[in-house]
């Protein structure tokens, strides 16, 4: 091989080596630091495309399942109304039934249209109960259902019905039903078996939005796993090409050195 001066091949392969070396070590070091396998756009511009929309998915997921949590909670409060107006039913047709004892004087009736005119106030109240100041029964002006979704790209939903409390009691809370004496055991008999479908559609809607947010929470376990083998680093793997690309490093630059002094032999033939 020949000795010249003015181009040193060994030493500019040398430098490259180091160079590449170097940066494929920068990039393990960044890797390492962050825990991601994607700190620059340019390492896999695909993957950080795919990543973002996964990303965006599962924020929309934890939204969504969010959303059916509140409305699962809205019909918890619901029926918690509708169960009190179960209730004050049930007191109404026992005081209903003990009016017509005959060994009970007028002063006993009077009594028990006290009592039955004090629930059939409250009885009316429960019919306005709001949550989160939303109607929590079906008013005049407002819709007898509303569409919860059920996916995080909202293409599927789920009705709620805000029941119609108000037309299940009319008879019972009526300014004419004033005393037991108006109101028939019959009233109140269809009053409570409207009153208890009511909850049957409360129950059914709560338990098919408890499949559907169990589905959320599928999708998004499952949203974080693909997305992690996207951007998430190989702590294992990427510690063994930091310390391959470390010693690479070292060995580049003991080389550089070692061809920039191959210059040396050419003084060394003139000095002779």
């Amino acid at each position: 091989m020949s000795v010249i001066i003015n181009t040193n091949s060994a030493a500019t392969n040398a430098a490259m080596n180091l160079s590449n070396n170097n940066a494929a070590l920068q990039k393990s070091l960044g890797r390492l630091s962050s825990g991601s396998k994607i700190v620059n756009p340019s390492d896999d511009a695909g993957g950080l495309a795919v990543s973002m929309r996964m990303t965006a998915a599962i924020r929309r997921t934890d939204a969504a399942n969010t959303n059916l949590s509140n409305a699962v909670s809205f019909l918890q409060t619901q029926d918690g109304a509708l169960k009190t107006a179960g209730k004050i039913l049930d007191r109404m047709s026992e005081l209903k039934t003990l009016s017509t004892d005959v060994t009970k004087n007028a002063g006993d009736i009077v009594n028990y249209d006290k009592e039955f005119t004090a629930l059939q106030t409250q009885l009316g109240q429960l019919t306005t109960a709001k949550f989160n100041n939303k109607d929590l029964f079906t008013t005049a002006t407002q819709d007898a259902t509303v569409s919860v979704k059920t996916t995080e790209d909202g293409a599927q939903g789920a009705n709620m019905t805000l029941s119609a409390l108000s037309n299940s009691v009319s008879t019972i809370t009526s300014t004419n039903s004033t005393s037991l004496s108006i109101l028939t055991v019959q009233n109140l008999i269809d009053a409570t078996t409207a009153v208890a479908a009511s909850r049957a559609q409360n129950g059914a809607e709560a338990s098919n939005f408890g499949f559907a947010s169990d589905m959320l929470s599928a999708n998004k376990t499952n949203l974080e796993a693909a997305n992690s083998r996207i951007v998430d680093v190989d702590v294992a793997q990427e510690s063994t090409a930091m310390a391959r690309n470390n010693i690479l490093v070292q060995a580049s630059a003991a080389m550089l050195a070692q061809a920039n002094q191959s210059s040396q032999v050419a003084m060394k033939l003139l000095q002779s």
